[in-house]
């Protein structure tokens, strides 16, 4: 998703290892399986390292592919597009689209590539190695985050629900409720598919939340992150806000960004002070 309303252009350690772990809670009350109540953490980002990023980047979408690069989705009217760097900045492959549409969340699924756009309702389907447009789908309603768990995706699209998605057709298969301590969270922004948790971006927010989407109680927020601890470099605006969250494969750090945000911030997740 993307900007302000009412002119919304869509949006280490044994402490990092528990921070990116999951939590199991009963299907009737948020909680574990006997019933009580989820401890929620409060985690905040410690940054161990800074890459430079496109401060351009209108950022919807953001992945670390297996080889070590990024993939990157953009949004606004006429200047969305998707496109593949280096952490070190090299752009290495881009692909534009369509002027009239405002692309949206993207991931990355063995040989291909799925990138949303906010309110066309289309899913553009991309060859993972040029980037270039194979196949096209619609889908319900906006479109806004987007991550791969290796066998769903997992959709984002503004409310208090995610959907679960068909990795090679896009159809859904279904759809979870997110809660924090009982209550629907909604705004649910840019996604990363972390083993059995989505990190979620909250749209006008610098919260990132935890959900865990494979235990007894698929929807629960285990976990919530403050990222308004990181320095926000972008050139002022209200709309500069965080968006983007990236998984380092094989390591227990993210990659966490924003619209037009200059820096990229490697971080592990610590409690909160």
């Amino acid at each position: 998703m993307a900007l302000l309303l009412p002119l919304r252009v869509a949006t280490g350690t044994l402490l990092a290892l528990s921070a990116l772990g999951t939590s199991s809670c009963s299907p009737d009350t948020p909680g574990t399986p006997d019933g009580a109540p989820v401890a929620v953490e409060r985690l905040v980002p410690r940054i161990v390292d800074t890459h430079p990023f496109d401060s351009t980047s209108f950022t919807q979408g953001l992945e670390v592919e297996e080889e070590g690069t990024l993939l990157v989705s953009t949004g606004r009217y006429g200047e969305s597009r998707v496109y593949r760097t280096t952490l070190e900045g090299e752009e290495l492959a881009s692909a534009d689209i369509d002027p009239t549409w405002f692309g949206e969340g993207i991931t990355r699924h063995g040989d291909h590539v799925w990138q949303l756009t906010w309110k066309a309702g289309v899913a553009l389907k991309r060859d993972a190695a040029t980037l270039e447009e194979i196949d096209r789908v619609t889908y319900p309603g906006e479109g806004w985050g987007l991550c791969s768990t290796g066998e769903e995706l997992i959709m984002s699209d503004g409310t208090t629900q995610l959907r679960r998605l068909d990795p090679d057709t896009f159809a859904e298969l279904g759809r979870i409720d997110v809660t924090l301590d009982g209550v629907a969270r909604t705004a649910l922004n840019e996604l990363e598919c972390v083993g059995d948790d989505v990190y979620a971006n909250v749209f006008l927010s610098t919260d990132i939340l935890r959900i865990d989407v494979a235990g007894d109680a698929p929807g629960t927020v285990t976990a919530v992150i403050d990222g308004g601890v990181l320095p926000n470099n972008a050139v002022p605006d209200p709309d500069h806000v965080l968006n983007g969250i990236a998984h380092l494969p094989g390591t227990d750090r993210l990659l966490l960004t924003g619209k037009r945000w200059p820096d990229l911030y490697e971080v592990e997740l610590v409690p909160a002070e």
